[in-house]
């Protein structure tokens, strides 16, 4: 474990939190690696998550694109319908083992929320999930199954409102209240020990598509291609493949446009080495330093910062980083759920943008595995808005008279 990673990483926060961060890190070394905890653990993600989930073999994709064999690791399978669970279940059973009685944790799509507020009600803890006001407004779904679980949802109205600002809130809250309470940090960010504790967790994703890979095509893919915002699905599916020869590709939100604030993509060029929320990385940010707007369909995408593993990986040119724009992303949605039946999230639709731009220029000896990280059921709010704008309206109209 290292706080480091290379130039970036570390741990930048003001005193208050050292202590709580220094008691995580002790419980992230000293009770994770426990057979105790390991075997509960794998248990929970066996009989509760529902792991491992299928690696499919995307049959009419790979006719349709002519190109490389496509399979699509499925973590929207999952229970709570993305990868985030993985990660929330490790650290509230962590938080368990502490003796915490409440969790809180930030969130920008809400699956991290769901999935915090899931395995809360599952391990008897309290749980609060601070949440940008724009992402409330276009995650409704999620928001109401977090409060179905028992979670209180409290909306962030600081800066842009949207997932920034929910985790600047939700360490300000964790900073008063450490001593029964832990932060469930969703993504492979912040100050030290999260970055390492979420790729731990998330590392499965990995572990599964290498072990089924090998069982069924007898070597590894060719290519690896992962959404990414903050990082945790990213560098959950690449960990396993860092030391081989796998192409792995990370894939930014491209927005609507190339200009400041019709985006979210950090690295390429875009961002700049700054200290935000506890870590330096590549931020979306001005010469002051101060981070500007960023913009993306999906709700899990518009972070302006990257996880310092994953910065680290791109500057050594490990990962590759591509973009997706908005129009691709509803076109390869669409096209997925017309030619597969599978409802990629609009976080994970940005690896399958890139993969249908991608696939057919490879040959057919290759193969490529996209991670959906989540389903779209989630999306409602926003896909039918774009898709069937006038429908939608007339429902919501309908709806809201009765």
């Amino acid at each position: 474990m290292s706080k480091y990673f290379g130039q970036f990483g570390g741990q930048y926060t003001g005193e208050v939190l050292k202590p709580a961060l220094a008691e995580l890190e002790a419980a992230f070394l000293n009770i994770l690696p426990t057979e105790e905890f390991q075997k509960e653990y794998h248990i929970l993600l066996r009989d509760y998550v529902g792991r491992p989930t299928p690696l499919y073999f995307a049959e009419r994709t790979t006719k349709d694109l002519n190109g490389a064999k496509v399979y699509i690791k499925l973590e929207g399978l999952a229970n709570t319908g993305a990868h985030k669970i993985n990660n929330a279940l490790g650290q509230v059973l962590l938080a368990q083992k502490m003796g915490k009685t409440r969790v809180i944790a930030e969130t920008g799509a809400g699956q991290h929320g769901v999935a915090t507020a899931a395995a809360a009600a599952k391990l008897g803890l309290a749980c609060e999930v601070f949440m940008g006001e724009v992402d409330v407004a276009r995650q409704q779904p999620n928001v109401f199954l977090m409060k179905q679980y028992g979670a209180k949802v409290t909306p962030v109205s600081d800066g842009t409102r949207t997932l920034k600002d929910a985790v600047n809130r939700t360490l300000k809250e964790w900073a008063g209240c450490s001593s029964d309470t832990l932060y469930i940090l969703g993504s492979a960010l912040g100050p030290y020990p999260y970055p390492d504790m979420v790729r731990t967790f998330q590392q499965i994703i990995g572990q599964e598509i290498r072990q089924s890979i090998l069982e069924r095509e007898g070597r590894l893919p060719d290519m690896l291609i992962a959404c990414c915002g903050g990082g945790s699905n990213s560098i959950g599916t690449f960990t396993p493949f860092i030391n081989d020869t796998v192409s792995l590709v990370a894939v930014e939100a491209g927005g609507k446009g190339k200009h400041l604030g019709d985006h979210a993509v950090r690295m390429n060029g875009n961002g700049h080495l700054g200290i935000i929320e506890g870590y330096k990385s590549f931020f979306i940010q001005n010469g002051e330093g101060q981070v500007l707007p960023t913009h993306s369909i999906s709700a899990g995408l518009d972070y302006a910062g990257i996880g310092p593993e994953l910065a680290f990986l791109g500057e050594k040119g490990r990962i590759k980083f591509e973009s997706a724009t908005d129009t691709e992303v509803l076109n390869a949605y669409q096209y997925f759920a017309q030619k597969e039946g599978l409802l990629f999230a609009m976080e994970s639709a940005h690896a399958a943008a890139y993969a249908l731009r991608i696939v057919p220029k490879l040959t057919k000896e290759a193969i490529v595995c996209i991670t959906m990280s989540g389903r779209g059921d989630k999306d409602i709010f926003i896909t039918a808005k774009e898709l069937y704008k006038a429908e939608w309206i007339k429902f919501l109209k309908n709806e809201c008279e009765k």
